[in-house]
């Protein structure tokens, strides 16, 4: 969904577009948000993936060209996400995989002239909520060698939550976007989605990286992490994340009186209330303003 800004509304609040390079994105308040978005990924490229992950199975579809990142200029704290990432935390986490009637027919769906085990988590679940580290200038020693300068940002655990009702104000949308990372349609018996989507108002931005899975007649399962960041810290901007994970089975959907057919559940925002919550749990980072310091959480 196209966005159109008003030069008035980015002059007012005092954001810059993007648009160099192939991304779109916006600067603000320090802030360098931009997405890029790329093809789905070639037979060579996905062999590679399949190497490095030490896999034979990927989505039908990736997008590893495809990423959102956030930057923030003064301290190099820089929040992305893409496909890559993802897919390692879908193989680290190595969930059963779900039993179901069609699972037969999709053992030769990859490759049609094996038979495939399916001992492998094909819906491509992941814990995943996004990459983050510190980019710094390197810097050298008096023998001209590049100093190591890395460090790792520190999340902690708080009873804060994202403000939804500020979210919803009438503030103007200076920049939006939604990336798909990955999608598969698990030979036409549900679908596996993951994307993410950036808003960025005068105020703040917010974005919501989802994974959505529906085993048709099976299984739901909805992970969902939030994070908002709000401008105008003196201190320091401060990045809250929330993480719920919630799934239902078909059965248990129906058992409580709600449709047990699959078309009724096409859209996740509107059905996720009926899924029941696995995990939630909320974040904060505290982002100092220079590169050398630390990222404490408060």
């Amino acid at each position: 969904m196209a966005v159109e800004v008003d030069e008035k509304d980015l002059k007012a609040a005092g954001a810059e577009l993007l648009t160099d390079d192939g991304r779109r994105g916006l600067r603000i308040h320090g802030w360098e948000i931009f997405s890029s978005k790329g093809s789905i990924l070639n037979s060579s490229t996905l062999l590679q993936w399949e190497q490095k992950l030490q896999t034979s199975h990927l989505p039908e579809m990736v997008f590893g060209d495809s990423s959102l990142v956030l930057k923030h200029e003064n301290s190099g704290t820089k929040i992305y996400f893409n496909a890559f990432d993802a897919l390692t935390g879908w193989k680290q986490e190595a969930l059963p995989p779900v039993e179901v009637p069609a699972a037969e027919k999709w053992k030769f769906r990859s490759k049609p002239s094996q038979q495939v085990i399916l001992d492998y988590d094909y819906t491509f679940t992941t814990p995943y909520c996004g990459s983050e580290t510190i980019e710094v200038d390197s810097k050298k020693n008096e023998s001209g060698e590049i100093l190591a300068t890395s460090s790792s940002l520190c999340w902690g655990d708080c009873k804060e939550q994202i403000d939804v009702v500020s979210l919803s104000s009438k503030e103007p949308i200076l920049f939006y976007d939604e990336v798909v990372l990955y999608e598969d349609e698990l030979a036409d018996n549900g679908v596996s989605l993951l994307t993410v989507k950036v808003r960025v108002m005068p105020s703040c931005w917010f974005l919501l990286l989802r994974f959505w899975l529906r085993v048709d007649g099976v299984l739901m399962r909805l992970r969902d992490t939030r994070m908002h960041c709000a401008f105008g810290d003196c201190t320091g901007p401060v990045i809250l994340r929330e993480s719920c994970w919630r799934e239902a089975t078909f059965q248990s959907i129906s058992a409580k009186g709600y449709p047990s057919d699959s078309a009724a559940y096409s859209d996740p925002s509107i059905i996720s209330q009926r899924l029941s919550v696995i995990m939630h749990k909320t974040q904060k980072l505290q982002v100092h303003g220079q590169a050398e310091g630390n990222l404490d959480a408060k």
